[in-house]
Parts: structure tokens; C-alpha cells; sequence
């Protein structure tokens, strides 16, 4: 398959948000989805152009972008109709896909057990199906394959709406089942055995903490979305003292609409926990922003009063300045390195106390 080669392209409807930041992680998206970025467009409006989303005028300095670095492919970093994905290529000349359909590219290459890859066709259904007519107008005229053609999804795209919502309840029945065989192996747990939750914006650490503390030997990897698979380990603290812990996939700013249905069963862990630790990337240039993201997605799921552990990662990296700043901004936060095993044990003690006292 040909290399592709993308232009990237956003718009903010707020004086406020940091729309670069937003493009700069998509561009991390890109690089984790194997798609070259040689271009990146903003926009700040008041209103969106319901046609092609950015304006006529953006939409000319795309297609300039496009034909001056010989790109292939026009993501947006919002989301797009099925018709603005149809404008859009057709004035374009290539093929343009958004935010959500290259996450959900993502998952359907990095999801490996069944759960995962149910969850992630799931997904892919869901968000396809009310833009059908504008995919189907523009996938064949730039070549089968790439981001937004890949996985599970991509034979069902050719299916008609009906058969489409027909393997939609399929998939949410057998998902449903998959969530009651997950509450039935909680219910059955010894009750000296507590529910603990990794929780993080995507590329935290979670797996690398996980395979530290556990000996999980969990894919990790760094790029966004390392891996997919949430993974459950039992973890002993001390005699009569042990916790099923978690790691759960990432979270992340822009989270596709079809995430949560989808991923019910998976996300209802989290929200069933007796302990959430929230780890986060001490490095991140976005800190505050992703923690933001990360509480908000808590709150959705209903767990904001389940007791959370903060704990901040990779301080291998900080300087003892940044250190310090970090715990006068966060008294109560753990700092670790989860690559240098640094300050690991103090989870573990913080476990015991917060559970067991």
C-alpha cells in the first residue's frame, strides 16, 4: 500500500482552547497510525460552514497544502458529516478522513483479544452509519486500504444500513454478555479482595506501571495508544491483602462519541472500582488540560467519588525544580518513574492504607 501522506486541518470556535496543542497531538495520532504529516492548517471562527465545515477560503489553502507537498489524505482534527467528508474530497482531490475515524483506525489494528476487537467494530459501526452516504460516494475513488479502511469495520461498510443495525445489536448483545460475565466474576471475588483501576490520558505509563508492579508483560510502547486491551491482574499486597488490578485504555481529548457505548464493558470496570489511581505524565507539556480530560471521563462514568490516587510519572526526566513544583502544586500526588521502578513501592503502601484502614 502507498505511503500516506497527510495535511492536517482544524478549527476552533473559542477564543481559549489551545487548537495547535489539539493538532500537534494529532499529528501524535498520525505518527502511532503510521501516516506521514507534511502540512498543518488552523482556523479560529465564529461559526462553522455547514457545507465543509472550515471555511471556503481554508478550503483553498488546503488544497493548495495538498498539491504543494503531493499529500494524499486531509484529516480534520474535528469531526466531520458524512456530506462535509464528500465536499471536501471532491474539492480536494483526495481522500479525507477526521480525528475520530483515525483513532478508530488505531484501535482496530492495536485491539487483540475478542473484547477488543467486539468493542472496536462495535465503534466503528456506530460512528459509520449515519455518514454512509457521504463515505461510500468518496472511499472508492482514492483506493481501497488506509486509515478509515482498515479492521473489523471495513467489510460491513459495504453492507445497507439494515444489515448494518442488524450486526450493531448483535455486537451490543454480545457485549452485554460480556458485562454480565464480568459482574459475575466480581460478585464471586473473596471480599478481602478490592477492584483498583489505572486511569490515564493515553500514553501516561499505565502499561509500563502495570507491567512493573504486576509482571503483566502488557505490550508498551511510546506512542498514543500503545495498547488496547484492557488487562486485569491479581496483585498481592501482604497476607489477606490483594487487589484485582486493572489497566485500562487510554483516554484522550476529542473522545469519539461511539467510545462509550462501545466500550461499556470495559469502562464499567473503572466505574466499579474500590480505588482509582490516575497516572499522569509529569513531562506533559498539556498537564493540566489532560487531567481535565481524564476527570471529565470520570465523571461521565459516574466515579468521582470513588477515592483516587494521583501519582505522576516519569520524573526520571524533571529537574529537581520541577520535582518540587510538583509537590507543592499537588501535596497529596505520588511522583514515580515507572521506567526506573522509582518510588513504585510508596503505590503499593498507599493501596494498603487507603483500602485496608
Amino acid at each position: 500500500m502507498e505511503q500516506e501522506i497527510a495535511v492536517l486541518f482544524g478549527l476552533s470556535l473559542s477564543g481559549n482552547d489551545d487548537g495547535y496543542a489539539s493538532l500537534k497531538e494529532l499529528e501524535r495520532l498520525c505518527e502511532t497510525a503510521g501516516v506521514l504529516v507534511c502540512g498543518k492548517l488552523f482556523q479560529r471562527a465564529k461559526e462553522i460552514t455547514p457545507a465543509t465545515y472550515i471555511g471556503s477560503g481554508k478550503v483553498l489553502e488546503l488544497k493548495e497544502l495538498i498539491e504543494k507537498n503531493g499529500a494524499n489524505l486531509a484529516i480534520s482534527d474535528n469531526e466531520l458529516s458524512g456530506s462535509q467528508v464528500n465536499n471536501l474530497s471532491q474539492t480536494l482531490g483526495v481522500k479525507v478522513v477526521d480525528r475520530t475515524t483515525l483513532i478508530l483506525d488505531i484501535f482496530a489494528k492495536r485491539a487483540l483479544s475478542n473484547e477488543g476487537k467486539l468493542q472496536v467494530e462495535l465503534a466503528m459501526l456506530k460512528y459509520y452509519l449515519p455518514r454512509l452516504s457521504g463515505i461510500s460516494g468518496t472511499s472508492g475513488r482514492f483506493g481501497s486500504g488506509g486509515v478509515g479502511m482498515r479492521g473489523p469495520g471495513e467489510t460491513k461498510l459495504e453492507l445497507d444500513k439494515r444489515k448494518i443495525k442488524l450486526q450493531i445489536q448483535k455486537l451490543e448483545a454480545q457485549i452485554e454478555k460480556i458485562k454480565k460475565d464480568r459482574q459475575l466474576r466480581r460478585k464471586n471475588r473473596a471480599s478481602n479482595v478490592k477492584n483498583v483501576s489505572i486511569v490515564g490520558y493515553t500514553n501516561a505509563g499505565k502499561s509500563t506501571l502495570m507491567n512493573l508492579i504486576t509482571k503483566a508483560g502488557i505490550y508498551a510502547d511510546d506512542k498514543l495508544f500503545a495498547t488496547l486491551d484492557t488487562t486485569t491482574r491479581l496483585l498481592f499486597l501482604k497476607p489477606g491483602k490483594q487487589v484485582v488490578l486493572t489497566d485500562t485504555v487510554g483516554f484522550i481529548n476529542k473522545l469519539p462519541k461511539a467510545f462509550a457505548p462501545a466500550f461499556s464493558a470495559t469502562l464499567e470496570e473503572v466505574a466499579n472500582s474500590d480505588l482509582i489511581i490516575h497516572l499522569i505524565d509529569s513531562t506533559d507539556k498539556n498537564l493540566e488540560t489532560h487531567i481535565d480530560v481524564v476527570l471529565g471521563e470520570l465523571e461521565k462514568l459516574g466515579a468521582t467519588k470513588i477515592p483516587r490516587l494521583t501519582v505522576f510519572n516519569k520524573i526520571d526526566v524533571l529537574t529537581t525544580d520541577q520535582k518540587r513544583e510538583l509537590r507543592e502544586k499537588f501535596p497529596d500526588a505520588i511522583l514515580i518513574s515507572a521506567k526506573k521502578g522509582e518510588n513504585v513501592e510508596e503505590i503499593k503502601d498507599q493501596i494498603l492504607k487507603i483500602l485496608w484502614n
